[in-house]
């Protein structure tokens, strides 16, 4: 490990692109402690501690909620913006030519993303601002409405720097710098939450130590095994002859990975259980169906068997959602029939695409199900031991190993690059 460090340090680009992305990290955590004036902190934390949902969602945010810091909302908005698009990419014909432009094409997509995210986020702000104000802890007094308004705007601002700052991190190619982000506002609340544990032991705890130690190890190794996971598709290449030399007649391998979406779904759930609650904050004090509609919507998601349930099934289905998004067995097919190469006992061109689909679909039924089950099975161990503790540290864990793992792959294929230069 140490001779791996030593190589990374002495690379200058890489030892410059590794400073970049702490430094980055760095500046989003002296942020997330910048608050805005105007907000009963005390009130706050003790009205997060008792809303299941939006405790969670504090805990992604690295702590900005509890702060009420000017990046508040995260990246969530961002990530609910690039949700929207890649939904519309599958059904809206323009946008799925576009997709297929290649590069350009997705500069475009992500062009149209950002700029989906201003309002996106300018609406959760009012949301989340309007929960605070109707609560009755007396959190955010909005009747000012220049306050209101400022406070939505500095909200909204602080989230597209965080992107912003995400796209840096991205371009450095040390890891996705959306899932960075919520890594290190996961990891920053890990010392926090050690201290509260270790101050509220007591040996009738014991049990339950023990068994979120248990829930820590199974996911630690199950999401190293998933990820690492893959089938290696045979693919013989067919001899050519040109210019007097032999060329291919070989054999290689098509990697397919048991889980190719990553931490995406998670993400990509845990955004889609916020949404429906923080619309439904409209609707609250309205009188009639609508009122009652959104009352029952948010007694709803604070229920603990929906909320599994939906969580379980989110996970479950982005993970096929996102899957058919990045693997695309038409052009493989096509690349390697181009090549010269076929898979043993497949005829090359529509029978291979329709074979690599078949078996990716099958490798990822097993990745969406140890998936989903990873992300509420600390649920269910609340319901055994009732403690907190255990739905934030398994579904925080389960990020923290997933985007630690990405992040060595890509500093590993940096490492391969520049060795291929030195020869």
């Amino acid at each position: 490990m140490w001779k791996k460090l030593h190589r990374i340090w002495s690379i200058p680009e890489l030892r410059h692109s590794i400073l970049f992305v702490i430094w980055m990290l760095v500046i989003f955590r002296l942020v997330a402690h910048i608050p805005i004036p105007g907000v009963n902190v005390d009130n706050l934390r003790a009205f997060l501690a008792g809303n299941q949902i939006l405790g969670l969602l504090n805990v992604f945010s690295g702590g900005t909620i509890e702060n009420f810091s000017i990046v508040m909302l995260g990246i969530a908005p961002y990530i609910t913006a690039s949700i929207i698009f890649q939904l519309l990419t599958m059904v809206v014909p323009s946008l799925e030519e576009l997709s297929k432009e290649g590069e350009m094409g997705q500069q475009k997509i992500n062009m149209y993303t950002r700029l989906a995210t201003v309002p996106l986020a300018l609406l959760q702000a009012f949301g989340f601002i309007q929960l605070l104000s109707q609560s009755q802890a007396a959190i955010f007094d909005q009747s000012s409405k220049w306050q209101l308004a400022s406070t939505m705007l500095i909200v909204t601002t602080g989230t597209v720097f965080l992107m912003w700052i995400g796209e840096l991190i991205t371009e450095k190619k040390i890891g996705n710098g959306i899932s960075l982000l919520i890594f290190a506002g996961i990891v920053a609340g890990l010392p926090g939450a050690v201290r509260n544990g270790i101050v509220n032991y007591t040996p009738a705890d014991l049990y339950t130590y023990l068994l979120f130690a248990a829930i820590v190890i199974v996911t630690i190794v199950g999401v190293v095994i998933v990820s690492e996971g893959q089938r290696n598709i045979p693919v013989s290449y067919a001899k050519q002859i040109r210019g007097g030399r032999v060329l291919g007649g070989a054999m290689s391998h098509l990697p397919l990975r048991v889980n190719m979406a990553g931490v995406i779904p998670i993400i990509f759930a845990i955004s889609i259980i916020l949404f429906p609650s923080m619309i439904a904050q409209f609707f609250v004090t309205k009188a009639g169906l609508l009122g009652r509609a959104a009352n029952l919507t948010i007694n709803l998601f604070n229920n603990q068997l929906f909320y599994g349930i939906l969580y379980f099934l989110l996970v479950f289905g982005f993970t096929y959602f996102y899957t058919a998004v990045v693997f695309q067995p038409q052009k493989m097919a096509e690349n390697l029939q181009r090549q010269g190469g076929f898979i043993p006992g497949i005829r090359p061109g529509k029978e291979t695409e329709q074979y690599l689909s078949k078996t990716m679909t099958r490798l990822v039924f097993g990745g969406a199900l140890f998936l989903a089950i990873i992300a509420v099975l600390p649920l269910l161990m609340q319901l055994v031991t009732n403690s907190q503790t255990l739905v934030i540290g398994g579904t925080g864990l389960l990020i923290v190993v997933s985007v630690a793992i990405e992040t060595t792959k890509q500093i590993e294929a940096q490492l391969t690059v520049h060795e291929y230069d030195r020869i």
